[in-house]
């Protein structure tokens, strides 16, 4: 796939991870799912990002690991993002719907994680 291809995965995932953001701030009527899935999704479409770059096939699921399974066959180093990745795949589709629940504190984890995920993917595709 194309440079371009990267790059509107990049911008996808950065509105992902200014919801996540911006939605993190609110303290009256908090919305810790919304937080987690935008968390979620802004590191699901980074690891994306790489792999495209990287030229290789991806499944269109959810899932974290598998996406950093893959990662893992070209970039060793994408094994220092493992509990990050666990953090944010417990917040993949199913957090979306009626008795899924998420927290305050899981709000803030997975922002946490989101953040270390993106800032080591970014540099991976040269990005700052």
């Amino acid at each position: 796939m194309s440079n371009h291809a990267v790059v509107e995965w990049v911008q996808e995932a950065e509105t992902d991870y200014q919801s996540a953001l911006d939605l993190a701030r609110r303290r009256k009527n908090p919305v810790p799912k919304s937080v987690c899935w935008h968390c979620q999704q802004c590191a699901e479409k980074y690891l994306k990002a790489f792999l495209i770059q990287q030229g290789m096939d991806f499944p269109f699921r959810h899932d974290l690991v598998e996406l950093t399974n893959l990662c893992l066959e070209r970039e060793p180093n994408f094994r220092l993002l493992a509990n990050d990745i666990a953090t944010l795949n417990a917040f993949g589709s199913t957090i979306r719907y009626p008795g899924s629940v998420a927290t305050r504190q899981d709000a803030r984890d997975a922002v946490l994680a989101m953040k270390t995920t993106r800032r080591f993917i970014r540099l991976k595709l040269g990005l700052r």
